[in-house]
C-alpha cells in the first residue's frame, strides 16, 4: 500500500482563504476588523521566525496585526501589565505570548493572565477545563489543525480507534480531548506505555507528538491507518554537507507510508496548519466577542 499524502500546506491555504473571506464579510457588514497581538520576549531565533510569519499571514487575511517585542530582561510585572492592557483593548481579539519565555518569567502565570476569551493559543487553564468537559473553548492550534485534516480526510471519525503518542499539554492531551469529542475511542500512549508497538498497531488513527525523531517505524502501523505526524525534528544530514541538517517527523515516513492509508509529511503537513488555525481562532474569538455567528468549519 502506498499512502495518500495529506497536504497540510494546501489545506492551510484553504483555511486561510476561508478566514480571509469571513474577515472581508465582518468588515463590510459589521465594520469590525479582527485583531491579533503577538508578544515576543527576548531574541530566540526560532521564535523570531515564527512571529514574523504570524504577522505576515495575519495581515494577508485582512486582520489587524500588532507585535510587541520586549527585551530579554523584561520584568514579570511589566509583561503582565502589557497583557492587562491588551486584555482591555477592544480592538484586540487574540493575544499570543510566544513561548518559550526567558527562564526568569513564570510561563503558567503569564499564560493564565491572558483573558480566556482572547487566549488564541488555547493554553489558559479555563480553556483547558472547558475543552476537557466538552464545552465551548479556545482550542490549541496544532491539535485543531490535526482534527481539521482528519475530518477532511475521513468525514466522520465516530467509532474509530485513535492512539495519541505523547501527553504534552500543548498537543497530546488536547488532541485526545478533541478526538473524544468526535466520538473516537482514544488511548494516550507515552514513553512508559507497555507494549507500545501493539497499542499503536490497533489504531485506525495515529497522532505522533512525542518529539523523538522517526521513533515510530512502519511495522507499528496498522494497514490502512491514518498517520498524523506532529513532530518537527532537526537531524544531521551529512549527505547535504558538513554541518547540514534535515527535518524529520516523529514517524519514519518511508516505512510508515508503505502501510498507512494516509499520512502527513514533514515538512508540509501539520506545521502549516498551526498558524492557519491561529488565524481561525482569532476570527472565532472576534465573532464571539461581538455576539456574531462563528465561521463554519474553523473550530472544533
Amino acid at each position: 500500500m502506498s499512502a495518500q499524502i495529506i497536504d497540510g500546506k494546501a489545506f492551510a491555504g484553504t483555511v486561510r482563504e476561508k478566514v480571509a473571506a469571513h474577515v472581508t464579510k465582518l468588515k463590510s457588514e459589521n465594520n469590525i476588523t479582527p485583531g491579533l497581538a503577538v508578544v515576543l520576549v527576548g531574541e530566540d531565533p526560532a521564535s523570531q521566525v515564527y512571529v514574523r510569519s504570524k504577522g505576515k499571514q495575519t495581515v494577508e487575511v485582512g486582520m489587524k496585526s500588532v507585535e510587541h517585542k520586549l527585551d530579554v530582561e523584561t520584568s514579570e510585572a511589566d509583561l503582565l501589565a502589557l497583557i492587562d492592557q491588551l486584555n482591555n483593548d477592544d480592538s484586540i481579539h487574540g493575544i499570543l505570548v510566544q513561548l518559550p519565555l526567558p527562564k526568569h518569567l513564570d510561563e503558567d502565570l503569564v499564560i493564565n493572565s491572558i483573558s480566556p476569551a482572547k487566549d488564541v493559543d488555547g493554553f489558559h487553564i479555563s480553556n483547558v477545563g472547558l475543552l476537557g468537559t466538552g464545552q465551548k473553548s479556545m482550542v490549541p492550534c496544532t491539535p485543531l489543525g490535526c482534527l481539521m485534516m482528519l475530518r477532511d480526510h475521513h468525514g466522520s471519525l465516530s467509532g474509530m480507534d485513535a492512539v495519541v503518542i505523547g501527553r504534552s499539554n500543548i498537543v497530546g492531551k488536547p488532541m485526545a480531548q478533541l478526538l473524544l469529542g468526535d466520538s473516537c475511542t482514544v488511548t494516550i500512549a507515552h514513553s512508559r506505555t507497555k507494549d507500545l508497538p501493539d497499542v499503536v498497531r490497533r489504531a485506525d488513527i495515529v497522532v505522533a507528538a512525542v518529539g523523538r525523531p522517526e521513533m515510530v517505524p512502519g511495522d507499528w502501523i496498522k494497514e490502512g491507518a491514518t498517520v498524523i505526524d506532529v513532530g518537527i525534528n532537526r537531524i544531521p544530514a551529512p549527505e547535504k554537507g558538513e554541518g547540514k541538517h534535515r527535518l524529520v517527523g516523529d514517524v519514519d515516513y518511508a516505512s510508515c507510508a508503505e502501510r498507512a492509508g494516509a499520512i502527513t509529511p514533514v515538512p508540509g503537513g501539520v506545521g502549516p496548519m498551526t498558524i492557519a488555525c491561529l488565524l481561525a481562532n482569532t476570527l472565532t474569538a472576534c465573532c464571539r466577542a461581538n455576539g456574531l455567528e462563528e465561521p463554519e468549519g474553523l473550530t472544533a
